[in-house]
């Protein structure tokens, strides 16, 4: 190696540890993770409304009329209309193909989405059951909430950080070395999944299905519980045990 790779190669050195985030000091840098799980008591329901009439308009006033019966049986289940949300109505011509691939108006399609937040989640089976009931086509999904979300991921946050400081001191003492100050703190990662599996706290939903199934034995779902997940990276400094030590 000449003199000129030398010193680029110190000069490269020199940049890198000029741009990290480490002390030049002694230091030690760790990961701290948590999670908490926590019970679903919050449903979000997208559910579907659509019809084909001989015009826009049948089509259109099918729709309006099965959302109102839904709209108007919600109050019995505590559900406000800021929990409520059926703004939009899309209508389009339907088309069919003959087998000679000749085009041919079928009619015309309406359809409308609502969302709906249940806040009383052991009521979700009687709501879907009341929504199929007055006609509403598809249950297109089903998202379960916490409403202590704010809190859990700030409680998350904390037992990060704990978990984090739990870590440093004990690699510390392992090397005969005494924690310092904290030197540097990542911004905390937060996650939130979901993960299938009995909550005993709540009933299991029991969906029916239609009206002609009526007699069928009814399906069951597990509830699903919700994990707050958090993690943080710090750096703290280093300090000798023995201050004669190398």
């Amino acid at each position: 190696m000449n003199y000129v790779s030398i010193f680029a190669f110190l000069l490269f050195t020199s940049c890198v540890n000029a741009n990290t985030a480490l002390p030049a000091n002694r230091h030690i840098s760790v990961n701290g993770e948590a999670q908490l799980k926590a019970k679903p008591d919050i449903a979000v329901i997208n559910l579907e409304v659509e019809s084909l009439q001989g015009s826009s308009l049948d089509a259109k006033k099918d729709v309006d009329n099965r959302i109102n019966s839904f709209l108007a049986g919600i109050s019995n289940f505590n559900i406000d209309q800021t929990n409520v949300s059926a703004s939009t109505i899309n209508t389009q011509p339907s088309y069919s193909y003959s087998e000679n691939d000749k085009q041919q108006l079928e009619g015309y399609l309406a359809n409308r989405s609502i969302k709906v937040t249940l806040t009383d989640i052991k009521r979700l089976n009687a709501l879907l059951d009341f929504a199929l009931s007055v006609k509403v086509d598809a249950i297109k999904s089903i998202e379960l909430k916490s409403s202590a979300a704010k809190t859990l991921k700030e409680q998350v946050n904390v037992l990060a950080v704990s978990d984090a400081k739990e870590k440093a001191i004990s690699l510390a003492k392992a090397f005969g070395a005494r924690l310092g100050g904290i030197y540097s703190i990542n911004s905390a990662t937060n996650n939130s999944f979901n993960r299938y599996g009995e909550n005993q706290a709540i009933e299991r939903i029991v969906v029916t299905g239609n009206r002609a199934q009526q007699f069928a034995s009814p399906g069951k779902y597990l509830q699903e519980n919700i994990i707050f997940s958090s993690s943080v990276s710090a750096v703290f400094d280093l300090e000798l045990t023995d201050p004669t030590a190398p």
